[in-house]
């Protein structure tokens, strides 16, 4: 299908998550060593995460850097067992992006659509195709996150 029936642009990176057995380990690097601003702070039970979240830059070109530990090591989603755990992408228009995807053969994982750590509407592309779902992440989950209208009016072009 031509990208200009696509009914969504990606405007721009929103965040990358990197999971590891402790964020106090991450914090090290990311918040004392490099600099990165400690903004906040998502615990789910649902998600099995316990994640500080940094960031860098600010307004829209502002990203996010999710340090991530498991509440319970031995549960799924294991958010520490791939150091790079994610990266979030900005979407013009989710709802329209997934109905589209998933017409086009793009395999999400569970929980659809719902509110993430920064409070944005959220989903994911599974890291695996399926035979129904064929397209996937190629072993990275992707993060897709409804931008807001400044980052949208910032980074539509």
């Amino acid at each position: 299908m031509s990208a200009s029936l696509r009914p969504f642009k990606v405007l721009g990176i929103q965040q990358v998550a990197i999971g590891g057995p402790s964020k106090e380990r991450l914090r090290t690097l990311w918040v004392d060593k490099l600099g990165l601003a400690l903004t906040g702070r998502f615990v789910s039970e649902r998600e099995n995460v316990d994640e500080d979240i940094c960031a860098m830059g600010q307004g829209a070109f502002k990203v996010e850097v999710d340090l991530m530990q498991p509440l319970d090591p031995e549960k799924k989603p294991a958010v520490h067992t791939t150091p790079l755990n994610h990266v979030g992408l900005w979407i013009d228009d989710l709802p329209k992006a997934v109905e589209w995807l998933s017409a086009n053969g793009v395999r999400f994982a569970p929980g659809g659509i719902r509110k993430g750590a920064a409070g944005h509407d959220i989903c994911f592309v599974h890291p695996k195709g399926s035979e129904e779902f064929p397209v996937g992440g190629e072993g990275v989950l992707i993060e897709l996150v409804q931008a807001p209208p400044d980052i949208i009016a910032a980074l539509g072009g």
